[in-house]
């Protein structure tokens, strides 16, 4: 019920911010970009590719230790997203390791180390577990 709570007021919290955040942080914003082979993917303000971990469940991470290492976690306090998208589907959650932790439809959101510049993707199905998160159909079902 804590982190239901925590999600929910979360969500509401950051619809609102994302509305009023042109002038306090005008880059960090969210895009959907797309690249053949991999099709639509969701990134940050620099372009740099965010994933899913198919072991997580919604409102938690079982990415620690050297599992983090590979696959940072993302977080922002304040960020945009486009127009397109629906700012209840973010949130944060705070791991058991007490970062913070953004989510997107209550699934963690990660870097893949692996990754250097926009647009890499490197981190698609690796060990069939980790993947780009497409907004146009997550979670996968």
């Amino acid at each position: 019920m804590k982190i239901n709570l925590y999600l929910i007021l979360t969500a509401v919290l950051l619809t609102a911010v994302s509305a009023s955040a042109d002038a306090k942080c005008p880059k960090a914003e969210l895009a959907v970009e797309h690249k053949t082979g991999t099709g639509n993917y969701l990134a940050d303000e620099d372009g740099m590719t965010l994933y899913w971990f198919t072991k997580d469940s919604p409102g938690t991470s079982t990415c620690a230790g050297p599992c983090e290492e590979k696959w940072p976690v993302y977080y922002r306090d304040v960020f945009r997203i486009p127009k397109s998208m629906n700012g209840s589907d973010f949130a944060s959650i705070l791991r058991n390791d007490g970062k913070k932790q953004l989510t997107f439809r209550g699934y963690p959101l990660y870097y893949w180390a692996g990754d250097k510049k926009a647009g890499d993707t490197g981190g698609q199905g690796v060990n069939n577990v980790w993947f780009v998160v497409n907004p146009d159909n997550f979670p996968p079902k």
